[in-house]
């Protein structure tokens, strides 16, 4: 790596709670500090929370989100996050408007109408007020049974549709199964934000948790125009740091880390940002996505870079390695995921 490529991966190390851990943070803590966590992949989502906080258990992750810690739903990018309950409106005040725009062709593709969305949001607003929680697959049928189709990708859409503006939201895990409930029953506490002070807090906090980085990495990250973003960044007045040209900023008196660990695949290390040249070198990239499908594998880390992919098969007591090159001590890293998976890896 090179001299920049490696003082940014070891403040963003340090940056995103990776290489300095909050020991004895809460779930809650890690989502308010990271701001928005992807979170399509689950059980991922939940190692990613867990990592950046050493005693916390994937139970503990689960019990945040059914006590309404945190919540999960799609905020931006058309992407699930992990976001705190509060935070979750103003985010879609911001970034609903373009992309409901952005989704009208897909609307017209599975052939839904806005007098469909509506009435699917009253059958859900029928059956899901007085704090009830229903699977997908209840909220599914029930829309068959008042004649809107959820075939196809329809369903998925009428659900991601409702969340987006701010009907439903992820609720609590049943099982291994997904629920819904309404947003403003299950968030009773939302914070109030508008116009350029909710862009400067997003700012804020964004280059406080990713930073180093660009205000293209935080456009492109948060649904914003670039716009948008430097309106927030006038706000925030983060750090600056100069470096070829290119203007990144982050948070003050951070200081580099480095060490070896077990990243899921859809962390926010690697996907926090438009370019992620700096922790992955181009020729490993086919090997983290392959064939470039928008399906991020498991990492392995060593002091920023990307040296490597790992998994932990179901039903086994060990981990598989696939290394770039040479095999890190990764001992430290695969206890502190089975602390969290609440079991110990063999020695």
């Amino acid at each position: 790596m090179n001299r920049s490529r490696t003082l940014f991966t070891s403040l963003r190390l340090t940056a995103q709670w990776i290489g300095a851990p909050q020991e004895g943070a809460s779930a809650a803590d890690v989502i308010r500090h990271m701001t928005a966590m992807q979170a399509q992949d689950f059980a991922g989502a939940k190692w990613s929370v867990g990592l950046r906080a050493p005693g916390l258990t994937d139970a503990d992750v689960e019990q945040a989100l059914a006590n309404a810690e945190i919540v999960r739903s799609w905020p931006m990018r058309g992407t699930l996050h992990l976001v705190a309950p509060e935070d979750l409106g103003w985010m879609l005040q911001l970034t609903t408007p373009r992309l409901i725009r952005g989704a009208r062709l897909r609307r017209e593709q599975l052939g839904l109408a806005e007098a469909d969305i509506e009435r699917a949001r009253d059958v859900a607003r029928q059956a899901l007020s007085g704090g009830r929680v229903l699977t997908r697959d209840a909220i599914h049928n029930l829309w068959n049974e008042h004649g809107i189709e959820t075939t196809g990708q329809r369903g998925y859409h009428l659900l991601w549709s409702l969340s987006q503006t701010g009907t439903l939201v992820f609720g609590p895990v049943q099982g291994k199964v997904q629920t819904f409930v309404l947003l403003d029953e299950w968030v009773t506490q939302p914070k109030r934000l508008e116009g350029d002070e909710a862009l400067g807090e997003w700012a804020a906090r964004y280059f406080a948790s990713h930073g180093p980085a660009t205000v293209r990495d935080f456009a492109w990250w948060a649904s914003l125009t670039l716009g948008e973003a430097r309106r927030g960044v006038a706000v925030a007045k983060p750090r600056e740091l100069e470096v070829d040209g290119t203007t990144y900023y982050l948070a003050e008196h951070l200081e580099p880390t480095r060490g070896t660990f077990l990243l899921p695949g859809f962390d926010e290390y690697l996907l926090g940002y438009q370019d992620r040249s700096a922790p992955l070198a181009a020729e490993h990239a086919p090997a983290v996505v392959p064939g470039n499908n928008g399906i991020f594998q498991p990492t392995i880390v060593k002091n920023g870079e990307i040296v490597g992919l790992w998994k932990k098969p179901l039903g086994t007591r060990g981990f598989e390695f696939s290394p770039f090159a040479t095999l890190p001590n990764t001992r430290k890293a695969e206890a502190g995921y089975g602390d969290f998976m609440a079991r110990t890896p063999p020695r």
